[in-house]
């Protein structure tokens, strides 16, 4: 009696467990290949991401069935963007002794920041829809899919924007810091999170717990300004 062993494949790439786990696994050994050789290049979720990919296509595993088997991972989602409040509540003391230069600077550099994003997409000649995609590239990915929709932009590239930018901000922002000799910790985190979110404060923490505070609150803060304003203003614009 032979053995089916194209059907076996298929029961193992279709139940819920191997999915979760081909996605842990593949972001751990990311993650140890990082600590191992310190390379910004080498970003964990950047070279998670490639080898997922890479094993999905390998596999010929249908990307939906994935999506739907790693429900349970994106479910994490949210409590794991609110755990990163953690160290902001553990700084709240320094966060109230420059609160008023705080917000002042995530009013003025989070608008430059969206508009010059939307004013390079326009210049090129992106379409409509690309454009409205853009605008909410440096906010957290289910803020950003809900905002590209109302302004009527693609939830999907929205999100794939959002990616990007999070892992080149992750990858390239404190050496771009340091090279423009931008050393204070409440700067790099605030520089981080208002243009890389999650990831970008994700990397803050790596750097040191003030970074990492404020890198918390800039996410959080551009999140509900980008949420709130961006809709309106195409709105008004429109």
């Amino acid at each position: 009696m032979s053995l089916d062993w194209q059907g076996a494949l298929n029961v193992v790439l279709e139940h819920p467990l191997f999915s979760v786990g081909l996605t842990l696994a593949v972001y751990q050994l990311a993650q140890a290949l990082y600590a191992r050789t310190k390379l910004m290049l080498l970003q964990p979720l950047l070279v998670a991401v490639l080898l997922l990919v890479g094993t999905l296509v390998l596999l010929r595993m249908d990307y939906q069935l994935y999506k739907n088997n790693t429900q349970l991972l994106t479910l994490l989602l949210g409590p794991a963007t609110v755990a990163l409040a953690v160290p902001l509540y553990q700084n709240i003391k320094r966060v109230r002794q420059v609160l008023l230069p705080t917000l002042i600077t995530l009013l003025v550099a989070g608008t430059f920041a969206t508009v010059l994003g939307v004013g390079i997409a326009w210049l090129m000649g992106a379409e409509h829809m690309i454009v409205m995609a853009l605008a909410p590239k440096s906010v957290t990915t289910p803020i950003a899919m809900l905002v590209a929709e109302q302004i009527g932009g693609s939830a999907s590239l929205a999100a794939v924007f959002v990616m990007i930018t999070g892992m080149l901000g992750a990858i390239f922002g404190v050496e771009l810091l340091r090279l423009f000799r931008v050393v204070h910790p409440a700067a790099v985190g605030m520089a981080l999170g208002m243009v890389a979110h999650a990831i970008g404060t994700a990397r803050c923490l790596q750097e040191g717990e003030e970074q990492g505070a404020f890198a918390a609150l800039a996410m959080s803060m551009m999140g509900v300004i980008t949420a709130v304003a961006l809709p309106l203003v195409v709105a008004l614009l429109s």
